[in-house]
């Protein structure tokens, strides 16, 4: 990790809308110089990890500027919370018990178009990353990131930017160079040469059925296999797997 604290990328997203002015000026046209201070950004926590949870919220609320409003354990419970709770932005796992991350965020964006999440995870897989963003996340980054970074993660994604996390922008920069196949997805291979199923797939690596279908799908792509059976062969062949 680099010494700056700020996320590797920030750029405007049109998927994720711009929070309010950072500060309210009075109206009164008697006291025009006064300016009332930024309220805190509020978050909603959803992570099925209860430790990882009240460690964060520990984090978080010790910056003035934000402060933790509600947390959730999974998706159902996660969008009860947003209804009545409405918060500045959602720090979204992935995988979860129940609906995973991906279902909750669509579910979310589908409901309330103006929530602005921003995932917190612990995978790095492109796949994943794409998918998120495609689904309406304004922002990614991995469990490992520093506080200086999420902070400022947080920040972007209140400003309606999207944010991608350094750990997370290394693994995309790779992929798009060399088109190599990733750690994870050669875990998946190895499983798809067992015969495994997506949905076993996801349950050997802790993963939703929708990301392990999205790995054997993207190995198809980078292997130029019509099917499984030829993804394995070329495997094989390009001494990814082993006799």
């Amino acid at each position: 990790m680099k010494n700056s604290p700020e996320p590797s990328r920030i750029g405007r997203s049109a998927k994720c809308p711009p929070a309010a002015a950072a500060v309210t000026v009075a109206s009164s046209a008697s006291s025009p110089s006064h300016v009332s201070p930024a309220a805190p950004i509020r978050l909603i926590l959803v992570d099925d990890h209860a430790v990882l949870r009240a460690g964060l919220a520990n984090v978080l609320n010790f910056d003035a500027g934000l402060r933790v409003v509600a947390e959730a354990d999974d998706g159902e419970t996660a969008i009860t919370a947003w209804r009545t709770n409405p918060a500045d932005v959602m720090l979204l796992d992935l995988s979860m018990p129940g609906i995973d991350g991906i279902e909750t965020l669509l579910r979310l964006r589908r409901e309330f178009p103006q929530a602005r999440v921003l995932m917190l995870t612990s995978s790095e897989a492109p796949e994943d990353v794409r998918h998120a963003l495609a689904a309406g996340a304004c922002g990614y980054v991995t469990k490992t990131v520093r506080r200086a970074e999420l902070v400022a993660a947080i920040r972007a994604v209140h400003a309606g930017r999207e944010v991608i996390g350094e750990a997370v922008a290394g693994q995309l920069a790779a992929e798009s160079e060399t088109g190599a196949i990733s750690r994870r997805e050669l875990e998946v291979l190895g499983l798809v040469r067992q015969g495994f199923t997506n949905a076993e797939i996801g349950r050997l690596l802790g993963i939703s059925e929708r990301t392990a279908k999205a790995h054997v799908g993207a190995l198809l792509v980078k292997l130029q296999a019509a099917d499984r059976a030829e993804a394995v062969a070329r495997g094989f062949e390009r001494g990814l797997l082993k006799a």
